[in-house]
């Protein structure tokens, strides 16, 4: 197990049932970079990897 796998357990555990936009998503994201902005790569990464995921 990854350490990051206890985070994404916790967003499951706590908002596992709720469903959001990409649009809020997005603010999420960009407020967090704005709070941390060390993260700003690894979030513009995993951004692009969901932007891109349905592509072949």
């Amino acid at each position: 197990m990854y350490f990051t796998d206890r985070g994404i357990e916790e967003l499951v555990d706590r908002r596992g049932e709720e469903q959001v936009s990409v649009e809020w998503l997005a603010d999420r994201l960009r407020t967090f970079v704005d709070l941390n902005p060390t993260f700003e790569d690894a979030v513009e990464r995993l951004a692009s990897f969901l932007a891109r995921d349905d592509e072949d």
